[in-house]
This record gives C-alpha cells, sequence and structure tokens, in this order.
C-alpha cells in the first residue's frame, strides 16, 4: 500500500493521478477491445449468410447473460479483498479471492451442463419463433460457444485479482494477445478455409482458454497482497463466500433483470418493421462505444471506494466519487464527439436505408449528449454503494426502473403515444434519469456509509 500512498498539504490520499491512469487506461483499452472483437465478429460471420447472424447474435445474447452474472461474482470477490486490504488484512484478502476462486469454478461447470441440459427449451421457445434455418445455425454455434463460459467465468476471477492490486495492464495484455489471435484464426477459417458459423465460434472458445490459463497462471505466481494459491484443495470456507455472494448475487440479479428488459424491449422494438430492427442494432452497437469510457472506469473505481471504506476513509470514497465523476463526464463527452464525426463514415459502412439511416443519426445523437449528461449519476453511484456494502439498494432500485421505466414506457411511448422503435430509447433515458435522483438522494444521506463487509 506504501507505494500507493500520496502525500499532500491536507491529507494522504490512496491514489495518485498516475495510479488512477494505470488503472482506468488499460480497463479502456481492455473493454474497447471487447466490443471491437465483436464487432469484428459479426462482420465475419456475415460472409455466412443472414441465418448464420441471427444465430449467433441470439446465442450472444444469452452468453452476455451468464458472463455478466459472473463478472458479478467476480466484483463481489474484489470488493471484498478490496477492503480488507484497506484494512490492512492481506490473510483474509487473499482467502476472499482464493474461496471466489474456487465457488465460481464450481458454480459456472454446474452451469454449463445446466444450460447444455435446456439447450431445447432455449432455443424453441426462449427467442420466441424462429426459422429451421436459425435454429440450426444457432444450435452450432451453442454447442461450441457455451463450452467457454468455466474459462470466462474463471478469466473474471483473476483478473479481478489484477484489478484490485491496481495491475490492470496484465489482463490487458493478455486480452490484447488472445483477441488479436481470435480475429486471425476467425478470418483463417471462415475466408481461407470456407468454414460456417463454427469458424467464429471456435476462435472464441479457444481464445477464452487460453485467457484464463493465463491469468490464472500469473495470479498464482504473484509476488504481492494478493495471490491465488492452490484453491482447489482449500476448505470452503462459507463465512467468506457469503461475504463475496452478499455483493455478486445482488449484483448479478441485477444484471439479469437488465437482460429480462431488454429482451422485452427488442420483442417491441419488433412491432416497427426491418428499419426499425436493424437501426436499434446497430445504434446499440455504436453507442456502447460512446459509454465506453464510464463502464470502463466504474470497474476500477470498485477497487478504489472498496479500499478507502475498507481503511474506514469515508472522505477519501467522497472525494474519489467527485473525482471520477469527473473524469467519466470529459471521457464520455470526447469520445461521444469523436463518434458523432465519424456518423458519415460509419453510415456508409452499414450501408442501411435511408428510414434506417435517419434513426440511428437521431439515436446516437441523443445518446451522446444525454450520457455524458445523466449517466454518472446512474451507474457510477451504484458502484459506491456496492463497493460500501450496499448491494440491495441498487439491485431493487435498478430492477423496479428497468420494469417500470424501460419496459412500461417503452410501449407507452413507443406504441401509445406513436414514437415507434425511438420511443424504446426515450424509455431508456427516462430510466437513466429515475435511477439517477434516487441514487444522488441516498448517496446525499449518506446511508451507504452504514455498511461495512470487514
Amino acid at each position: 500500500m506504501e507505494s500507493n500512498v500520496v502525500a499532500t498539504q491536507q491529507k494522504t490520499y490512496f491514489f495518485s493521478n498516475r495510479d488512477l491512469a494505470k488503472l482506468f487506461i488499460p480497463l479502456i483499452i481492455e473493454q474497447g477491445l471487447e466490443y471491437l472483437v465483436g464487432l469484428i465478429a459479426s462482420i465475419l460471420v456475415s460472409r455466412v449468410g443472414e441465418a448464420a447472424v441471427s444465430g449467433v447474435s441470439l446465442v450472444e445474447f444469452l452468453m452476455a447473460l451468464f458472463i455478466s452474472i459472473f463478472a458479478a461474482f467476480a466484483t463481489g470477490g474484489g470488493i471484498v479483498a478490496g477492503q480488507y486490504l484497506g484494512d490492512r488484512d492481506g490473510e483474509n484478502a487473499n482467502k476472499a479471492i482464493n474461496q471466489l476462486a474456487k465457488f465460481t469454478l464450481i458454480f459456472s461447470i454446474v452451469i454449463t451442463v445446466f444450460i447444455f441440459a435446456i439447450k431445447p427449451l432455449i432455443l424453441n421457445h426462449l427467442f420466441g419463433s424462429i426459422t429451421p434455418a436459425v435454429h440450426a445455425q444457432a444450435d452450432r454455434y451453442f454447442n461450441i460457444v457455451a463450452l467457454s463460459t468455466p474459462f470466462i467465468a474463471m478469466y473474471n476471477c483473476g483478473a479481478a485479482i489484477f484489478r484490485t492490486l491496481n495491475k490492470s495492464r496484465l489482463p490487458m495484455n493478455i486480452m490484447l494477445v488472445m483477441n488479436g489471435l481470435n480475429i486471425l484464426m476467425g478470418i483463417s477459417l471462415i475466408y481461407g478455409l470456407g468454414w460456417g458459423v463454427e469458424g467464429v465460434a471456435v476462435p472464441i472458445l479457444l481464445s477464452r482458454v487460453g485467457a484464463m490459463v493465463l491469468v490464472l497462471w500469473f495470479a498464482h505466481h504473484l509476488t504481492s497482497e494478493l495471490t491465488l494459491g492452490n484453491f482447489l484443495r482449500e476448505k470452503v470456507d462459507w463465512q467468506m463466500i457469503k461475504k463475496v455472494l452478499g455483493i455478486g448475487l445482488p449484483f448479478g440479479f441485477e444484471n439479469g433483470m437488465f437482460f429480462l428488459g431488454r429482451l422485452i424491449v427488442l420483442s417491441i422494438v419488433s412491432l416497427f418493421g426491418t428499419a426499425a430492427i436493424a437501426a436499434n442494432s446497430v445504434g446499440g452497437t455504436i453507442i456502447m462505444f460512446q459509454a465506453l469510457p464510464g463502464i470502463s472506469i466504474v470497474l476500477g473505481l470498485a477497487v478504489i471506494i472498496s479500499k478507502c471504506v475498507g481503511a474506514g476513509d469515508y472522505e477519501q470514497a467522497e472525494y474519489y466519487k467527485r473525482k471520477v465523476s469527473r473524469i467519466i463526464h470529459l471521457a464520455n463527452g470526447a469520445i461521444s464527439l469523436l463518434i458523432i464525426a465519424a456518423m458519415p463514415l460509419l453510415m456508409k459502412i452499414y450501408d442501411l436505408s435511408a428510414q434506417a439511416t435517419h434513426y440511428v443519426w437521431i439515436i446516437v445523437l441523443a445518446h451522446g449528449i444525454l450520457v455524458s449528461i445523466f449517466w454518472n449519476s446512474g451507474y457510477v453511484l451504484p458502484v459506491v454503494f456496492r463497493s460500501a456494502g450496499d448491494a440491495n439498494f441498487p439491485m431493487v432500485v435498478s430492477t423496479l426502473s428497468m420494469l417500470l421505466a424501460r419496459v412500461v414506457f417503452a410501449y407507452i411511448f413507443s406504441v401509445t403515444l406513436g414514437m415507434g422503435m425511438l420511443g424504446t430509447w426515450a424509455a431508456m433515458f427516462l430510466d437513466w434519469f429515475i435511477k439517477g435522483i434516487i441514487y444522488e438522494i441516498r448517496y446525499r444521506k449518506g446511508t451507504w456509509k452504514n455498511y461495512k463487509l470487514v
């Protein structure tokens, strides 16, 4: 901890500006790589045909749900370990990480077996009525990519260790190498050997296996405050697992409800025809890059707040919340301007109809403005609460706001008020605004300071 302490005239702070840059920049690059690889994969599979594109996108939606749940568990482990480090209790910090790894390995294997067991239900009922061609492509892609579930779950555990130690550059480098190989393998298999959806699925599986092996190997050989030991031989410590799941389960449930809401909203979008569906898909892909800095930086903010809370220094927690919020405002605004400037070129690449293009422009412009103004309250403050141990409140607020604002008002705006597909986006912005107000009230009351995990 001593190397991360910065002396000022008034106070000694845990993280210098350089420390923040070391934490945030690799996270932005790592998350950006994930978005970029997903974009390239969609371009590659488009060569196979529309049925393949549809089949892959349906399965990827489901996989994103499971990945978000395991990322929530990793976040819980990182927060517990971070609070122990803030309390200068390295022994229990190590125990938290190793118990997280043991639980995640067992649970991810169980989940993988379960999703294969219910695969017919997923493909035949969850996605509604799909054509036999789409069903066949989705089935082939599912059989390979679903096998990667335990590997991506364990990668998240390893990455959480390095982020907690403010060493996020290593996971970034691992993802650079493995995603680069993923893209090269995909190009070779599809364009070189003429493979179908397997040409995208196999590289994804192999890259996730490689990423897990590398991150766990480095975590095992760490000479630092946190080290991944032989977690398979460790006795299960239910008290520690309970602390980890106290954050991970509410956050995982929150993520699950988010994807359920998205699925319902997509069914509303489908009411408005092909142009609306295409615009919603393309707009959704582009706006993810506008929110990229914020989404990435809040992963690092969890590390910062958990250490401050572990040390009992809520003044520092508030200081870093303010500082990081300003960074996100500026970063989201800057990248939104760059993307808006690139829109003419992007629209030429996508080559959509005039109506779909018009919709995408509205989506990207509106999102670019509002993500720079309202996004922080709705997404930064929940991280502060969870990192302090207050995970149930953001889960309840996020779930209710998703169902009542984003889903119900999506129908009201789109159908009842005649706004069409754009009404679903207006409902999303309303969801941000409502959550933001509620979270700001709780933050200012200071209720979150009454929680501590260690």
